[in-house]
């Protein structure tokens, strides 16, 4: 399986800017530059996208996690942090954080964070990225 995304950039930095665009057509040509990055100019930025696709990929692997303990959610709800930030010169992504609340009907605590703590390390954007990752975890029933 692979998956293409394309981004377009035009002129120097900071003043240029470009577009990031996904086969799928979910983005198409979205507006980013150094404002959308490092300013809160209007536009997505490389961060987002990998925080939106580690919360995605989060959720889905504790689904399955909690699938393999026979547990059911009713819905996973996951917020990725990622933090930029100046390394030896240059800039990094340092950490990544999950905020994640599971509401399980009767859930078992402990069942939960194990399962937590496991899609945590096994989601392929975890795997993926160099980077310092933590989680809160809360289960709701």
């Amino acid at each position: 399986m692979k998956r293409k995304g394309m981004a377009v950039w035009e002129g120097g930095m900071p003043e240029g800017s470009g577009s990031i665009s996904t086969d799928s057509g979910v983005l198409n040509q979205a507006q980013y530059s150094f404002s959308t990055r490092f300013e809160n100019g209007i536009g997505t930025n490389p961060e987002e996208l990998i925080a939106a696709g580690h919360a995605g990929c989060f959720s889905m692997a504790l689904a399955a996690e909690l699938g393999q303990a026979g547990i059911k959610p009713e819905s996973i709800s996951t917020t990725a942090t990622v933090t930029l930030a100046m390394v030896d010169g240059g800039f990094a992504i340092t950490a990544v954080h999950l905020e994640v609340t599971a509401k399980i009907a009767d859930g078992d605590e402990a069942a939960f964070g194990k399962a937590a703590t496991s899609a945590k390390a096994g989601c392929p954007v975890s795997k993926v990225l160099n980077a310092e990752i933590t989680m809160d975890a809360k289960l709701v029933t």
